[in-house]
């Protein structure tokens, strides 16, 4: 392992369309064979860096540099993208854009093709590649039917089968349900083990990817490497809390606790923390249990909702059925999570609440009135819909007239527009961009005008689909505390769609976790996130807060973290 993979020195980027260098002064040396983690909030400087190892840099993004970046012992500046793809394989977040190929196995020998390798010899180093990552009995199926896990899958055996030296992932886990996702960090990790190849995986989600161990975590900040240490040094270091990304839940806990975090307790992981048990459970039994909530009046009540698609008669085993006999409630003012893997029903479920699908038995009610007979446009005078992708939303290049558009088209005089959306950008907080191009936006001030466009119609539900989906701790703090203050100043009662269980312990007091079409639990979070069984059947993950409990003999480890999220509100500062 002495040999080096790459090495940056002194290594400075500027985009050409910007006057401010992306990457600073940047010296990393990482050698062959080992596994890096880098980490950094959203602007660090990750996927330019990313960027620079793989060739986009400065092949297909212009700017200017100094310094040097060698790539196994080559001058990158040097080599042209065709010569460093055949050293640098990366792995995008976004799976999808990666396909080439109408069937796995198309995609999977898609640069064998390109390098005219004999037909015989391409099958078996095709099925060869698939076996390293499990797929090989998947190989004849399109890749719009394969789960988001092994779509990640045959991304990874497309790189591996250019016998490719280094692998780079970036962001593997944005797109990935908690249980996916550990599959992911599991198979990179035996692939580590197997091939003993360069692994950088550049990823936010820190406590996710650290499931298996790493050599080394890089941490950015603004286009600076501010640490590049072991994983229990850093750990152990102020560094994380200090640029805002979230530090394991189980680290949090003991340091609210007063517990030192040192190297020498093995901090990288739940199981192997060494800590005092004692101190925890004082900590816990000085903490106020969450105080009892009165019920409130029903707004949303799902009465055995079923729903099945059409599909040919005789299609192989497909039933159609998307959703079985599903019902549930949520109370007026209420922060509701709906949870279960990718395909589970919960999209399904938000059409027929909002009226896009209708049910093929069961009903919806919504403030004691049956839904049936009311229209798209008079439930969504009711209930507002925000996509996961603010991009699908946006129809007009200027912010005002983006939110004005739904009032406008209700026929909403002119004066009595501008005073609603005025009101409304205040609230969402982009009154003083009201007249700026959308394009100016950041991602986050993108789902605010989203949100804003949809709260300007005045519906007492959203319904926001994947609100914190591929964000750093930064950009999800900020739009859960928005999100948050909406609920509790304006009164509106939300419905997340999410497989992210942070956001379901923080920000939600009721769980409603779909498994296969059915409903499988609908109770406080920290309840659902405890129970083993139920995670695993709806692709989540228990909390590493629930193990800590276990670990440290507190009896009610769901008291623990009911109390733990409680403190954790009233005291943590927003990074």
């Amino acid at each position: 392992m002495n040999e080096t993979a790459l090495t940056f020195s002194d290594f400075t980027f500027t985009y050409k369309a910007q006057t401010a260098p992306s990457l600073y002064n940047i010296n990393l040396t990482i050698r062959k064979g080992e596994k890096t983690l880098i980490v950094g909030h959203s602007g660090s400087g990750k996927s330019t860096l990313a960027h620079c190892i793989n060739g986009l840099i400065p092949h297909a993004f212009d700017g200017a540099s100094s310094g040097s970046l060698f790539i196994l012992g080559e001058d990158a500046g040097k080599v042209d993208i065709f010569s460093l793809s055949k050293k640098v394989g990366t792995v995008l977040q976004d799976t999808d854009g990666q396909f080439v190929g109408l069937s796995a196995a198309e995609d999977i020998a898609f640069a064998a093709e390109n390098d005219c390798l004999p037909v015989d010899e391409m099958h078996t180093l095709v099925f060869d590649t698939a076996k390293l990552v499990n797929m090989e009995h998947h190989l004849k199926k399109s890749p719009q039917n394969l789960s988001g896990g092994q779509k990640q899958r045959v991304s990874i055996a497309g790189v591996l089968v250019d016998q490719v030296e280094i692998l780079l992932f970036d962001e593997p886990l944005a797109n990935l349900d908690p249980a996916a996702g550990k599959q992911t960090i599991e198979l990179i990790d035996e692939l580590h083990k197997r091939t003993n190849k360069t692994i950088i995986i550049i990823e936010h989600r820190l406590e996710d990817a650290l499931h298996r161990s790493v050599d080394r975590i890089v941490a950015l900040e603004k286009g600076r490497v501010i640490a590049d240490m072991k994983p229990e040094t850093l750990l152990a270091s102020t560094v994380l809390r200090d640029v805002g990304i979230r530090e394991p839940l189980y680290i949090s806990a003991l340091r609210y606790a007063g517990i030192a975090i040192t190297e020498e307790c093995k901090p990288a992981s739940v199981s192997s923390i060494e800590f005092d048990s004692i101190a925890l459970q004082k900590w816990d039994h000085s903490l106020d249990k969450k105080p009892f909530k009165e019920k409130e009046p029903l707004l949303l009540e799902i009465k055995n909702l079923s729903f099945r698609y059409e599909t040919p008669e005789g299609s192989p085993n497909h039933s159609g059925l998307v959703l079985d006999d599903v019902s549930f409630s949520i109370e007026k003012g209420a922060v509701a999570a709906l949870a279960g893997k990718n395909g589970a029903g919960k999209s399904t479920l938000a059409k027929l609440v909002c009226g896009f699908d209708k049910p093929t038995a069961g009903s919806v009610f919504f403030d004691g009135a049956d839904l049936a007979s009311f229209s798209i446009k008079e439930r969504a005078g009711r209930i507002g819909y925000v996509m996961q992708n603010p991009n699908q939303m946006i129809s007009f290049p200027l912010i005002f007239d983006e939110v004005a558009f739904g009032l406008r088209n209700r026929g909403m005089p002119e004066n009595e527009v501008k005073d609603r959306v005025e009101q409304t950008l205040n609230i969402c907080g982009l009154y003083p961009f009201k007249v700026w191009p959308i394009r100016a936006l950041s991602f986050g001030q993108k789902k605010r005008l989203t949100i804003a466009s949809i709260l300007a119609l005045g519906p007492s539900m959203l319904i926001l689909d994947e609100p914190t989906a591929g964000q750093d701790f930064r950009s999800y703090a900020r739009i859960m505390e928005f999100v948050k203050k909406l609920n509790m100043e304006q009164g509106v009662t939300l419905l997340m769609i999410t497989h992210d269980m942070h956001l379901m312990l923080e920000y939600t007091s009721q769980a409603i976790v779909i498994a296969e079409g059915k409903l499988i639990a609908n109770d406080d979070p920290a309840v659902v996130l405890s129970d083993g069984v139920k995670t695993e059947a709806a692709s989540l993950k228990r909390t590493s807060l629930y193990d800590l409990a276990v670990r440290a003999r507190i009896a009610d480890a769901e008291g623990f973290i009911r109390k733990f999220i409680a403190y954790e509100q009233r005291n943590a500062r927003l990074p």
